[in-house]
């Protein structure tokens, strides 16, 4: 039998082991804990935050990481990242593009053998003069030469060439290339025969658009913005839509063009201050200096009123509209005079309660550019269907004559035949 001394001393050993093994376990778990925290947050130091950027946005495996601001809250899973895909012209003065856009770049020698020495001009921007240009494949492009003395130009210059080299809808006029040599900028864009929207309202050596046209290039650049707003990642706001920026190609299909304002969705804390082209800009966002999609949408709506009235906003439109909006039918007096009698009054004051949703003086109350596009798209699909019924009357019409001439016919026949025997 083993003594109780013993047993005491046997105890008080086994406690202690036990007590020595969990203060060792309790002392490494702690430690590795704070080395694993310790490590976490060296990485977190030493590393930005980064996203992947596919080049063009398709058909390339080449991944770019762009890094931003840890002031910045971005949600990963939402938004690539804020920062340009243009680096800064180099410290040498050599004016480089680290443009992650895809886009071809090409030389001063290039640009001015394509437009026979920048003789080729077809008009002059805020930017700088644009030429029509021959590329060596042919393919016949507009050129838009940055203004040496713009310092806003260069802005717009690597903002235009950010945006549209990862943008692709067949709404928007397509960026093809760009020139930075000798000292200059220059964007090499799609040619659109037809110039712009403004153009064919205003100048009165241009053709006419009839209602259907008018009615189809509503729903193109409603289609256009549409995308902009839903389809791109992360989503992006004009901010200067007007009709000299909607151009049209040679079917009179209408392209949003002009993004050296463009912003993405996503804030940065500053403040870009007032932009955009009067008589086109929001009141809210004049009072608030807050740019947002509702902003793009009454612009929008203010081009759906040029549409239908042929006045420009700088000419009062917004004037007119208002005086008008009084009575139900008020739309049909300020009705572009070479429409009278060409076109459903109907379909005229559907398309002007659109634009009047637009234009609400409270942005939430205006519709999405989806609603939008698809309101067009119904009024459009409604007059179709009119058509097609229309035609379709008139066939039965036609129909039933030649079965009276026929069955007149077949009387005379008999009737000869009688008058023989």
């Amino acid at each position: 039998m083993v003594p109780k001394a013993d047993l005491v001393i046997i105890g008080v050993c086994v406690g202690l082991a036990v007590g020595i093994l969990l203060a060792s376990l309790a002392f490494f778990g702690v430690r590795w804990y704070r080395r694993r925290a310790h490590l976490r947050k060296c990485a977190n130091d030493n590393s930005p935050s980064t996203l992947p950027i596919r080049q063009n946005g398709v058909d390339t495996s080449n991944i770019l990481s762009e890094s931003f601001a840890s002031s910045v809250t971005v949600k990963v899973s939402t938004y690539p990242a804020k920062t340009s895909l243009l680096s800064k012209w180099n410290k040498n003065g050599k004016e480089q593009l680290a443009s992650a856009s895809g886009l071809p770049r090409y030389t001063y020698k290039d640009i001015q053998k394509a437009t026979k020495n920048f003789t080729t001009i077809l008009g002059q921007g805020s930017f700088g003069p644009v030429y029509k240009a021959t590329m060596p494949t042919g393919e016949v492009v507009a050129v838009k030469a940055l203004a040496s003395d713009s310092k806003q130009g260069e802005k717009e210059f690597q903002t235009e060439v950010s945006l549209l080299g990862r943008l692709h809808h067949r709404n928007l006029v397509n960026l093809v290339g760009y020139c930075v040599d000798k000292g200059q900028r220059m964007l090499i864009y799609e040619y659109m025969s037809n110039g712009s929207l403004a153009s064919f309202l205003y100048n009165e050596d241009e053709h006419t658009l009839n209602w259907e046209e008018r009615l189809q290039i509503a729903l193109d650049i409603s289609h256009g913005i549409e995308y902009l707003h839903d389809g791109a990642v992360p989503p992006v706001i004009h901010r200067d839509l007007k009709s000299a920026n909607i151009l049209l190609d040679h079917l009179t299909r209408a392209k949003v063009a002009d993004f050296g304002l463009s912003k993405e969705e996503v804030y940065d804390g500053r403040n870009s201050g007032l932009k955009g082209t009067y008589g086109y800009i929001d009141p809210v966002y004049i009072s608030t200096n807050k740019f947002t999609m509702k902003s793009d949408i009454y612009s929008f709506g203010i081009i759906l009123f040029e549409l239908i009235t042929a006045i420009h906003p700088h000419q009062n439109l917004m004037e007119y509209v208002n005086l008008a909006a009084m009575s139900s039918d008020g739309i049909d007096e300020i009705l572009d005079k070479e429409l009278v009698g060409e076109c459903d009054p109907e379909e005229v004051r559907s398309l002007a309660r659109i634009a009047h949703r637009c234009v609400h003086k409270t942005p939430r109350k205006r519709p999405s550019m989806g609603e939008v596009s698809q309101a067009i798209m119904k009024l459009k699909q409604r007059r179709l269907v009119r058509e097609d019924s229309t035609m379709s009357f008139a066939g039965e019409e036609f129909s039933g004559v030649v079965g009276c001439i026929e069955l007149q016919q077949n009387q005379l026949k008999k009737m000869t035949s009688i008058a023989e025997s």
